[in-house]
């Protein structure tokens, strides 16, 4: 019986070592009796008693084709050992965003911000305008609210060196510490959906009718839906907009009409500057509660955004994969210009139009492809992947 692997040239040279195995053969009779010898699977010896036709009617005791256990020969070379056998260069780490990071050096930028405002402010009191309640707490007060873009007017730079320093000090706030603070806003959100898509998973869905896992979670891109994305972050500018209303209210004497107005305006960062926190604990409330809640505002819009786009998004490929292809698509998709496309060109021609991919991506692949076939045969073997190790 030939094998079929004396024509492989790669396995040929290899095969002797290979066929020597040793085989642990079970034969029934008076008792079992087992016996182990190696033979070549080349030139087999198979009894004709140990042949049973399935047509033919016999006795109650049938014999069955004896039963082998192959075992590879200790000389027999694996792929592991020729894998290792070879250096293998230094593989670039994945990128990934250290979030635990990323805090803390938001915090620790945070502090040094506040810190040198809180400095510069205490030292120059008699040049700002406005009600005074504490020196420091009117001076993280006057910070948060100029970093915050939302500028009551209540505490103001009056002489030219502290509107110089109130200009540097909001454009650097806008600029730069937002965007680490937006990061840890995107990481609390994050452990957030990571919390509650957990949760369904441990509770599992039903076997049958509705399911709120269904609802939640996007089963094909495994993550939470946007949709549900938008309602926790407007959900989040609710609670921080109660929470104003509530101290403004109780702390800052205003009405229910002016602490809602109030709140409003704070957590979108208008500040008409006709009504403001002028109470120690209201401004001590004020330096977190705007800090936070400006924030959160911003990525719920973000979140309405990237939901509009994700559906525009999904309107497009819906049109993409239930349009009819035409001759100018066959055309245009037949990179290879053989008169036809094959189901590589196809997906990649599909891809481009869902905007999934561009053709500067598919340029580099081909490129980094071309690098790892040197022999430009259209295919990466392994012996091209052990001369590109070496």
């Amino acid at each position: 019986m030939d094998v079929g692997l004396e024509g492989e040239p790669f396995l040929s040279s290899r095969l002797e070592p290979i066929l020597e195995v040793e085989v642990e053969v079970e034969t029934e009779g008076e008792g079992e009796v087992d016996d182990q010898f190696p033979f070549n699977i080349s030139e087999p010896t198979i009894s004709n008693q140990d042949i049973r036709d399935p047509c033919a009617p016999g006795p109650s005791t049938t014999h069955f084709l004896p039963r082998k256990t192959i075992h590879r020969c200790k000389t027999a070379p694996a792929l592991a050992v020729m894998r290792d056998a070879k250096s293998q260069p230094a593989q670039l780490p994945k990128p990934n965003s250290d979030s635990t990071s990323i805090i803390r050096q938001a915090f620790f930028l945070l502090f040094l911000y506040l810190s040198l405002g809180v400095v510069i402010y205490s030292f120059n009191r008699d040049n700002f305008s406005g009600i005074e309640t504490h020196a420091v707490v009117d001076a993280l007060y006057f910070c948060i609210v100029t970093m915050c873009t939302i500028g009551y007017g209540d505490i103001a730079p009056l002489t030219p060196a502290t509107k110089v320093f109130a200009c540097v000090f909001v454009l650097v706030g806008f600029g730069f510490i937002d965007i680490l603070l937006s990061g840890v806003v995107n990481y609390v959100l994050d452990l957030q959906e990571n919390m509650i898509l957990t949760g369904i998973q441990v509770g599992g869905a039903p076997a049958g009718g509705f399911s709120a896992r269904n609802y939640i979670v996007d089963v094909e891109k495994g993550r939470m839906r946007i949709r549900l994305k938008v309602g926790l972050a407007l959900g989040v500018v609710v609670l921080c907009i109660g929470m104003g209303t509530m101290v403004l209210y109780f702390v800052e004497n205003l009405d229910w009409i002016d602490a809602v107005y109030l709140s409003v305006m704070s957590v979108t960062s208008v500040g008409y500057g006709d009504r403001a926190f002028k109470t120690l604990p209201g401004r001590l409330f004020a330096a977190i509660w705007l800090l936070f809640s400006t924030l959160a505002v911003a990525r719920a819009f973000l979140y309405l955004a990237e939901a509009r786009i994700d559906k525009r998004h999904r309107r497009i490929t819906k049109w993409v994969l239930h349009r009819e292809i035409t001759v100018e698509d066959l055309l245009a998709a037949d990179i290879n210009n053989n008169g036809f496309i094959s189901k590589s060109e196809y997906v990649i021609y599909k891809l481009k139009e869902m905007g999934k991919i561009a053709e500067n991506d598919v340029l580099q692949i081909c490129n980094q492809f071309n690098k790892l076939d040197p022999n430009n045969s259209g295919k990466i073997t392994l012996p091209d992947l052990l001369e590109n190790h070496l």
